[in-house]
Protein backbone atom coordinates (compact mmCIF):
# COMPACT_ATOMS: atom_id res chain seq x y z
CA UNK A 1 0.00 0.00 0.00
CA UNK A 2 1.01 3.50 -0.75
CA UNK A 3 1.24 6.29 2.52
CA UNK A 4 0.65 9.80 1.01
CA UNK A 5 1.32 12.81 3.40
CA UNK A 6 0.45 16.19 2.32
CA UNK A 7 2.15 18.54 5.37
CA UNK A 8 0.23 21.58 5.53
CA UNK A 9 0.41 24.73 7.36
CA UNK A 10 -2.52 23.88 9.71
CA UNK A 11 -2.80 20.27 9.08
CA UNK A 12 -1.43 16.87 8.05
CA UNK A 13 -3.80 15.27 5.58
CA UNK A 14 -2.47 10.87 5.02
CA UNK A 15 -4.25 8.93 2.86
CA UNK A 16 -3.67 5.07 1.81
CA UNK A 17 -3.74 3.71 -1.18
CA UNK A 18 -4.15 -0.17 -2.67
CA UNK A 19 -3.81 0.26 -5.90
CA UNK A 20 -5.54 3.58 -7.83
CA UNK A 21 -8.32 3.49 -4.28
CA UNK A 22 -8.20 5.41 -1.91
CA UNK A 23 -9.03 2.95 1.42
CA UNK A 24 -8.94 5.18 4.26
CA UNK A 25 -7.90 9.12 5.28
CA UNK A 26 -7.26 10.53 8.39
CA UNK A 27 -5.61 14.37 9.60
CA UNK A 28 -3.49 15.16 12.31
CA UNK A 29 -2.00 18.90 13.42
CA UNK A 30 1.01 20.40 12.11
CA UNK A 31 2.90 20.94 15.37
CA UNK A 32 6.20 22.33 14.33
CA UNK A 33 7.69 20.56 17.95
CA UNK A 34 6.81 17.47 17.51
CA UNK A 35 9.60 14.69 17.29
CA UNK A 36 10.32 12.33 14.77
CA UNK A 37 8.74 9.68 17.49
CA UNK A 38 6.21 11.53 18.17
CA UNK A 39 5.17 11.89 14.60
CA UNK A 40 5.32 8.20 13.67
CA UNK A 41 3.80 6.85 17.40
CA UNK A 42 0.64 9.42 16.05
CA UNK A 43 0.72 7.79 12.35
CA UNK A 44 1.33 4.05 13.02
CA UNK A 45 -1.62 4.58 15.36
CA UNK A 46 -3.79 6.19 13.31
CA UNK A 47 -2.90 3.93 10.61
CA UNK A 48 -4.23 0.65 12.87
CA UNK A 49 -7.56 2.43 14.51
CA UNK A 50 -8.11 2.81 10.64
CA UNK A 51 -7.81 -1.15 9.87
CA UNK A 52 -4.19 -0.98 8.20
CA UNK A 53 -1.39 -2.74 9.66
CA UNK A 54 1.57 -0.34 9.49
CA UNK A 55 3.41 -3.81 8.03
CA UNK A 56 1.07 -3.28 4.67
CA UNK A 57 2.64 -0.06 3.71
CA UNK A 58 4.96 -0.94 1.53
CA UNK A 59 5.76 2.86 -0.18
CA UNK A 60 5.62 6.96 0.87
CA UNK A 61 5.34 9.69 -0.63
CA UNK A 62 5.41 13.36 1.18
CA UNK A 63 4.34 16.72 0.01
CA UNK A 64 4.83 19.53 2.18
CA UNK A 65 4.90 23.46 2.17
CA UNK A 66 6.62 23.49 6.22
CA UNK A 67 9.99 22.85 5.71
CA UNK A 68 10.60 23.13 9.60
CA UNK A 69 8.82 19.75 9.93
CA UNK A 70 10.44 17.45 7.22
CA UNK A 71 13.48 16.35 9.54
CA UNK A 72 11.02 15.16 11.87
CA UNK A 73 8.31 13.50 9.15
CA UNK A 74 11.10 12.20 7.36
CA UNK A 75 12.62 10.34 10.25
CA UNK A 76 9.68 9.06 11.61
CA UNK A 77 8.66 7.61 8.36
CA UNK A 78 12.50 5.88 7.62
CA UNK A 79 12.09 4.38 11.57
CA UNK A 80 8.43 3.34 11.57
CA UNK A 81 7.65 2.21 8.16
CA UNK A 82 11.28 0.67 6.94
CA UNK A 83 11.21 3.02 3.84
CA UNK A 84 13.10 5.91 2.48
CA UNK A 85 10.16 8.50 1.07
CA UNK A 86 9.44 10.25 -1.54
CA UNK A 87 9.84 13.92 -1.51
CA UNK A 88 7.43 16.18 -3.96
CA UNK A 89 10.69 18.68 -5.03
CA UNK A 90 12.20 20.30 -7.85
CA UNK A 91 13.18 17.75 -10.40
CA UNK A 92 10.74 15.07 -9.78
CA UNK A 93 8.48 13.85 -12.36
CA UNK A 94 5.15 15.20 -12.15
CA UNK A 95 3.78 15.53 -15.98
CA UNK A 96 3.59 19.05 -15.38
CA UNK A 97 5.52 22.12 -16.82
CA UNK A 98 5.75 24.99 -14.63
CA UNK A 99 6.16 28.24 -16.85
CA UNK A 100 7.28 31.48 -15.27
CA UNK A 101 10.31 33.67 -13.97
CA UNK A 102 10.98 31.28 -10.48
CA UNK A 103 9.41 27.74 -11.20
CA UNK A 104 10.97 26.52 -8.10
CA UNK A 105 9.05 28.95 -6.25
CA UNK A 106 5.84 27.33 -7.04
CA UNK A 107 4.64 25.17 -3.88
CA UNK A 108 4.57 21.84 -3.66
CA UNK A 109 0.93 20.96 -2.90
CA UNK A 110 0.43 23.29 -6.15
CA UNK A 111 1.98 21.05 -8.28
CA UNK A 112 0.30 18.42 -6.62
CA UNK A 113 -2.98 19.93 -7.58
CA UNK A 114 -1.96 20.90 -10.83
CA UNK A 115 -1.15 17.53 -11.96
CA UNK A 116 -4.22 15.71 -10.29
CA UNK A 117 -6.58 18.30 -11.99
CA UNK A 118 -4.77 17.66 -15.44
CA UNK A 119 -4.56 13.74 -15.44
CA UNK A 120 -8.07 13.13 -14.10
CA UNK A 121 -10.24 16.52 -15.41
CA UNK A 122 -8.20 17.40 -18.26
CA UNK A 123 -6.90 21.09 -19.47
CA UNK A 124 -7.45 23.91 -19.76
CA UNK A 125 -8.92 23.97 -15.76
CA UNK A 126 -8.36 26.21 -12.61
CA UNK A 127 -7.89 24.30 -9.62
CA UNK A 128 -9.45 26.24 -6.45
CA UNK A 129 -7.60 25.69 -3.08
CA UNK A 130 -9.34 26.57 0.21
CA UNK A 131 -6.46 26.07 2.49
CA UNK A 132 -4.64 27.91 4.96
CA UNK A 133 -4.27 30.48 1.89
CA UNK A 134 -6.89 30.04 -1.57
CA UNK A 135 -4.56 29.32 -4.40
CA UNK A 136 -6.23 29.69 -7.82
CA UNK A 137 -3.86 27.57 -10.46
CA UNK A 138 -4.38 27.98 -14.17
CA UNK A 139 -2.95 24.93 -16.24
CA UNK A 140 -3.58 24.76 -19.85
CA UNK A 141 -4.89 22.16 -22.27
CA UNK A 142 -1.22 20.60 -22.45
CA UNK A 143 -0.54 20.42 -19.04
CA UNK A 144 1.90 23.58 -18.20
CA UNK A 145 1.27 25.38 -14.59
CA UNK A 146 0.28 28.86 -16.29
CA UNK A 147 -0.79 31.12 -13.91
CA UNK A 148 -1.99 31.55 -10.09
CA UNK A 149 -3.26 33.89 -7.70
CA UNK A 150 -2.96 33.66 -3.75
CA UNK A 151 -5.32 35.34 -1.26
CA UNK A 152 -6.18 34.78 2.01
CA UNK A 153 -8.35 31.47 3.21
CA UNK A 154 -11.43 31.22 5.01
CA UNK A 155 -10.04 30.48 8.27
CA UNK A 156 -7.23 32.86 8.01
CA UNK A 157 -9.83 35.51 7.00
CA UNK A 158 -11.89 35.16 9.90
CA UNK A 159 -8.81 34.50 12.40
CA UNK A 160 -7.90 38.21 11.44
CA UNK A 161 -11.42 39.71 12.16
CA UNK A 162 -11.43 37.98 16.18
CA UNK A 163 -8.13 38.68 16.49
CA UNK A 164 -7.52 41.78 15.04
CA UNK A 165 -10.63 43.51 16.12
CA UNK A 166 -11.38 43.43 20.20
CA UNK A 167 -14.80 43.69 19.84
CA UNK A 168 -15.40 40.77 17.30
CA UNK A 169 -15.88 37.28 18.93
CA UNK A 170 -14.43 33.65 17.47
CA UNK A 171 -17.08 32.46 15.36
CA UNK A 172 -18.11 29.25 13.45
CA UNK A 173 -17.35 29.55 9.77
CA UNK A 174 -20.67 28.22 8.02
CA UNK A 175 -23.36 30.28 5.75
CA UNK A 176 -25.73 31.91 7.92
CA UNK A 177 -29.39 31.95 7.35
CA UNK A 178 -29.54 34.65 5.03
CA UNK A 179 -27.02 37.74 4.14
CA UNK A 180 -28.89 40.07 5.66
CA UNK A 181 -28.28 39.86 9.15
CA UNK A 182 -29.21 41.39 12.15
CA UNK A 183 -26.37 39.79 14.78
CA UNK A 184 -22.81 40.39 15.10
CA UNK A 185 -22.18 36.84 15.27
CA UNK A 186 -24.37 36.28 11.45
CA UNK A 187 -23.17 39.52 10.25
CA UNK A 188 -19.51 38.11 10.22
CA UNK A 189 -20.42 34.80 8.49
CA UNK A 190 -22.21 36.58 5.77
CA UNK A 191 -19.18 38.59 5.26
CA UNK A 192 -16.55 35.86 5.41
CA UNK A 193 -18.59 33.82 2.98
CA UNK A 194 -20.22 35.48 0.57
CA UNK A 195 -17.30 37.68 0.13
CA UNK A 196 -15.21 34.02 -0.67
CA UNK A 197 -17.98 33.28 -3.02
CA UNK A 198 -17.39 37.32 -4.48
CA UNK A 199 -13.87 36.91 -4.73
CA UNK A 200 -13.98 33.26 -6.61
CA UNK A 201 -16.30 34.04 -9.10
CA UNK A 202 -14.33 37.52 -9.95
CA UNK A 203 -11.29 35.91 -9.73
CA UNK A 204 -12.05 32.89 -11.89
CA UNK A 205 -13.80 35.08 -14.72
CA UNK A 206 -10.86 38.00 -14.36
CA UNK A 207 -8.47 34.80 -15.25
CA UNK A 208 -10.86 33.28 -17.97
CA UNK A 209 -11.23 36.90 -19.51
CA UNK A 210 -7.24 37.25 -19.35
CA UNK A 211 -6.79 33.42 -20.31
CA UNK A 212 -8.95 34.09 -23.19
CA UNK A 213 -10.76 30.88 -22.73
CA UNK A 214 -14.13 30.42 -21.36
CA UNK A 215 -13.90 26.45 -21.63
CA UNK A 216 -11.70 26.20 -18.75
CA UNK A 217 -13.06 23.83 -16.07
CA UNK A 218 -13.06 24.93 -12.77
CA UNK A 219 -12.22 21.88 -9.81
CA UNK A 220 -12.09 23.14 -6.26
CA UNK A 221 -10.86 21.00 -2.99
CA UNK A 222 -9.57 21.78 0.42
CA UNK A 223 -11.13 21.63 3.43
CA UNK A 224 -13.91 25.25 2.96
CA UNK A 225 -14.58 24.57 -0.52
CA UNK A 226 -17.93 22.69 -0.01
CA UNK A 227 -18.91 25.86 1.40
CA UNK A 228 -18.34 27.95 -1.10
CA UNK A 229 -19.18 25.21 -3.99
CA UNK A 230 -22.48 25.19 -2.96
CA UNK A 231 -22.94 28.91 -3.71
CA UNK A 232 -21.34 29.38 -6.54
CA UNK A 233 -22.02 27.96 -10.22
CA UNK A 234 -18.84 29.18 -11.25
CA UNK A 235 -16.92 25.87 -9.95
CA UNK A 236 -17.62 22.55 -11.71
CA UNK A 237 -16.67 20.13 -9.69
CA UNK A 238 -15.75 20.08 -5.78
CA UNK A 239 -13.33 17.27 -4.94
CA UNK A 240 -12.10 16.85 -1.56
CA UNK A 241 -8.86 14.33 -2.11
CA UNK A 242 -7.98 16.13 -5.46
CA UNK A 243 -4.15 16.43 -3.62
CA UNK A 244 -4.03 12.99 -2.16
CA UNK A 245 -4.94 11.67 -5.26
CA UNK A 246 -2.39 14.05 -7.03
CA UNK A 247 0.02 12.45 -5.13
CA UNK A 248 -0.45 9.26 -6.25
CA UNK A 249 -0.54 10.02 -9.96
CA UNK A 250 2.74 11.72 -8.96
CA UNK A 251 4.00 8.52 -7.48
CA UNK A 252 3.13 6.14 -10.25
CA UNK A 253 4.94 8.63 -12.57
CA UNK A 254 8.58 7.78 -10.36
CA UNK A 255 7.40 3.56 -10.90
CA UNK A 256 7.31 4.20 -14.78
Amino acid sequence: MLLAVDIGNTNITIGVFKGKRLVTTYRMATVYTRTSDEYGMVMCELLEKNGVAVEEITDVIVGSVVPDVMHSITNSIIKYFNTKPIIIEAGIKTGIRVAGRNPRQVGADRIVDAAAVYELYGGPAIVIDYGTATTFDLVDEDGTFTACVIAPGVRTSAQSMWTMAANLPEFEIRKPRTILAQDTISCMQAGLVYGQVGQTEYIVNRMKEEFGRDDVKVVATGGYGRIIEKETDIIDKYDPQLTLHGMRIIFERQKK
